[in-house]
């Protein structure tokens, strides 16, 4: 299929007056814009300094590895005969913070309740999630196991 390419702008918003003249004399925040799409106000990680009520870059990337996943377990149940009613998930990202600060996720755990029309095949709906690393690329992206605790719930 060829090669994709996907642009995004950052710009740093925290210039209080001095800049980066010393550590706390800047803030974290920054912006996401992708043209033709809302602008995303975003911050550091809270335990950095950053702004606690705007997304980070952490925030980001579960985020996306959530959503990628989703998108392809849709796909995947549609093609299977699987009608899904309602997707959530919860996801959480684990991460260590090593020597001088440096951190990394050291796995995920999405957790999606997934509501799905009487007489589907559970068993089938709980395999398409392990198939989903094949083909999503955010997962196959990732340098992090990624662990799915799925909930499934007849609609009714």
């Amino acid at each position: 299929m060829g090669d994709h390419s996907y642009t995004s702008a950052i710009r740093w918003t925290g210039n209080t007056g001095e800049g980066t003249a010393h550590y706390r004399a800047y803030a974290r925040d920054w912006e996401v814009a992708v043209p033709g799409k809302p602008v995303i106000p975003c911050s550091n990680d809270p335990l950095l300094g950053g702004n606690k009520g705007l997304m980070n870059p952490e925030d980001l990337l579960l985020s996306a590895l959530a959503g990628c996943h989703m998108l392809w377990y849709l796909h995947l149940a549609s093609e299977a005969g699987i009608v899904v009613t309602a997707y959530e998930d919860s996801p959480e990202g684990i991460g260590e913070v090593g020597h001088g600060g440096a951190g990394r996720f050291v796995r995920a755990v999405l957790r999606p309740r997934i509501v799905v029309q009487p007489g589907a095949d559970l068993a089938e709906a709980e395999a398409i999630h392990h198939r989903i690393h094949e083909v999503c690329f955010i997962a196959r992206s990732v340098a992090f196991p990624v662990e799915i605790e799925a909930e499934f719930v007849i609609e009714g």
